[in-house]
């Protein structure tokens, strides 16, 4: 029999949670967001305005950085601070296979080489020592990528660092708000790049930012997002090949408002993973102090002792008696119970284009793969419940069961 669960229902005048569908994730919008917007639109000001500068430097000082680019996209960000690093063919990049693909891709844009290394099978991030045995004389910068809103272990990886003169490029797309031994992610590397997809902790709709206390590198980074010109130049001096990765006022003046709400959200994430850390069977429980007959079979992400976690998504993962197949069965059981959900990530290296590139076969990185096969994201968002977390963790329990 399913679990059941009564009360608590939200005062907004939801439907009960077992009657609507739960999104997989939603962004967190309100009025103020909506009136900075407008504020904008009735301006002549909606690209190259004062809205860019006003979000870099908030941005800048939410992370403890000199400097903040923003750009079209969290793959803009990287791809250019790639290009602005020099990084180019014949050079490789050692990174995560555990990740969204971008993280691969724009080394793959510059015609340098992606090397991975495999990842922690308890933390899920980049395993330093497979950092260690993947540099070769062509490495020039090491990629981690802070999974799920964890950042890595930047010691051992700034340790590798230091002594191989590599570049540290940090990928915080998910990650903004965590820290690193009370360094916050975006500059804990030589630079760092955020993503405001509508599912991160903020949303500018589209939109990106390198960070970085190197003005040059910042300077070479506002050129290149806009057509190679310098700042000052004429509308058509073009000193460099650049691109079209300006971020218009209308987007950086959502993301201002959102910064402005930043703790406000980072809270509500932290209170809904904290629902599900209590509900759910790991350790025993299912939130009711009572060992279920599914208690053990799933696993969470290890959240190291010195990081403050910055909750993106939350993943849950079958334990080892479980199999590929059943995940999917389990993905499969949720949606139809109008529960969002999805894989994250599928691995890197077993894209189709990847393997090809670089001859990739299954079982050359087997904790990603491993980790990979069996991960599941619930939904998370402002607007769940307790009811609705209780009510995703109870399908759940009845697919394992």
């Amino acid at each position: 029999m399913k679990p059941t669960f009564k009360g608590e229902e939200h005062s907004r005048g939801l439907k009960p949670a077992a009657d609507r569908e739960i999104p997989l994730a939603r962004p967190n919008v309100t009025p103020a967001e909506i009136d900075a917007v407008v504020e904008v639109l009735r301006t002549p000001n909606l690209s190259l305005g004062p809205k860019v500068g006003e979000f870099e430097q908030a941005f800048a000082r939410a992370v403890g950085v000199r400097e903040a680019v923003a750009v079209s996209s969290g793959t803009a960000a990287l791809h250019v601070l790639i290009r602005a690093l020099g990084i180019g063919p014949g050079d490789e990049v050692v990174t995560t296979p555990f990740s969204f693909v971008a993280s691969a891709n724009c080394v793959l844009y510059e015609r340098a080489t992606p090397v991975f290394a495999d990842i922690d099978a308890e933390t899920w991030n980049i395993d330093p020592a497979k950092i260690e045995a993947a540099v070769t004389p062509r490495t020039k910068a090491i990629l981690p990528v802070d999974v799920f809103g964890q950042p890595a272990d930047f010691d051992a990886i700034r340790d590798i660092a230091r002594r191989h003169k590599l570049v540290i490029i940090e990928d915080s797309c998910e990650a903004l708000g965590a820290a690193y031994q009370g360094v916050r992610a975006g500059a804990l590397g030589d630079a760092g790049v955020f993503g405001f997809y509508p599912n991160k902790q903020i949303t500018t709709g589209e939109g990106g930012m390198i960070t970085t206390n190197d003005a040059d590198l910042a300077a070479m980074c506002r050129s290149l997002r806009n057509q190679g010109r310098d700042a000052g130049a004429g509308w058509l001096a073009h000193p460099r090949l650049g691109f079209n990765y300006r971020l218009p006022d209308i987007n950086c003046a959502l993301g201002l408002a959102q910064l402005r709400r930043l703790d406000e959200l980072l809270s509500a994430r932290a209170r809904v993973a904290e629902w599900y850390i209590e509900e759910l069977p790991v350790g025993g429980g299912c939130g009711t102090g009572i060992s279920p007959p599914t208690a053990g079979l799933l696993q969470l992400q290890r959240i190291a002792p010195n990081v403050r976690m910055s909750w993106f998504v939350f993943v849950v993962r079958l334990a080892d008696p479980f199999t590929e197949q059943d995940r999917d069965r389990v993905l499969s059981g949720l949606r139809s119970a109008g529960i969002g959900c999805s894989n994250y990530f599928a691995p890197i290296h077993l894209q189709p284009y990847i393997r090809e590139l670089g001859g990739y076969r299954p079982g050359d990185f087997p904790v990603c793969e491993a980790v990979a096969s069996r991960t599941i994201a619930l939904p998370f968002h402002h607007e769940l419940t307790r009811d609705d977390v209780r009510r995703v963790v109870a399908e759940l329990c009845s697919l394992l069961a």
